[in-house]
């Protein structure tokens, strides 16, 4: 196995375990969600029985954005600010909640803010202004956001995000050079054969038994032309049209003198013969 192969096995096994990961903590946030509606049902049906209503209803608890969770009433009650911080206290105790939270009392009619207060596990770090002072009976929303849990989730899910864009990068990296690779020995591979060399006309070489001979990039543009019709005449006006004139250049003896240098190039092998046609062309002969 090459490194290229390690390093893309790798990374997709990183992709995999970093995206369970991900799932897992999404499936622990629902669970979080659901304890916390329950834990916060728990505390409406305490507010309603202060209030000596055991008919009435608590409505729906309302999931709102970054942990924030909503209690609502069906009717009017009255909120003592020290049996609310207690009720709730003991409520997410016993579910095993956060102690890290702020709280929030809102009047229905106006959405102003009556009483709030912040819990921070330490006592002495505890917000909780107004103790003994009963709100009027009135239509009352109690939020709820988790401080603590919030700041810990936000930090874990932009860390694996984080690992997921890092692995994804170098996957892209791995597989830029796997194709860069390939793109590179489909271009070694692509050779004519001639007696007994291989011809390389994109990186303007000869090859003969591990041995390579280089090519100006008219040799090999002239020596292209003629291997793309072995055996047959090509006529000097062709050649000289398409490697010199086709450039703007105007040649003179300049493709005899290319030719004599591609024979050179090619002596070493007597079943490959450039043969002048005299004022016809040229030919490139190929004996088996």
């Amino acid at each position: 196995m090459n490194n290229s192969t390690k390093y893309l096995f790798r990374s997709l096994t990183l992709i995999v375990i970093l995206v369970s990961m991900l799932s897992c903590t999404n499936d622990d946030n629902k669970e979080f969600s659901e304890v916390a509606k329950v834990s916060l049902r728990d505390v409406g049906h305490r507010i309603l029985l202060t209030n000596q209503d055991s008919t009435s209803l608590v409505k729906p608890i309302i999931a709102l954005d970054n942990l924030k969770y909503q209690l609502s009433f069906e009717e009017d009650v009255y909120i003592h600010p020290d049996s609310l911080v207690n009720t709730i206290k003991r409520s997410f105790q016993k579910a095993g909640l956060p102690e890290h939270y702020l709280t929030e009392v809102r009047q229905c009619e106006d959405n102003e803010v009556v009483y709030s207060y912040e819990i921070k596990q330490n006592v002495e770090k505890d917000i909780v202004p107004c103790g003994g002072r009963q709100l009027r009976k009135a239509c009352y929303v109690i939020s709820v956001r988790f401080t603590r849990m919030l700041n810990t989730r936000s930090i874990n899910q932009k860390y694996i995000y984080f690992l997921i864009v890092s692995v994804l990068l170098t996957f892209a990296m791995v597989f830029y050079k796997l194709k860069t690779k390939n793109h590179s020995q489909s271009k070694d591979e692509n050779y004519s054969p001639i007696g007994s060399f291989q011809f390389y006309p994109e990186q303007n070489k000869l090859v003969k038994k591990a041995v390579e001979i280089s090519l100006s990039k008219k040799e090999c543009e002239l020596l292209e032309i003629l291997v793309a019709n072995p055996n047959q005449i090509v006529k000097r006006e062709e050649l000289e049209k398409r490697v010199w004139e086709d450039n703007g250049v105007i040649v003179g003896r300049s493709l005899d003198t290319y030719i004599s240098k591609l024979r050179k190039k090619l002596i070493e092998d007597d079943s490959i013969k450039i043969t002048n046609i005299h004022g016809v062309g040229y030919k490139l002969e190929l004996t088996t």
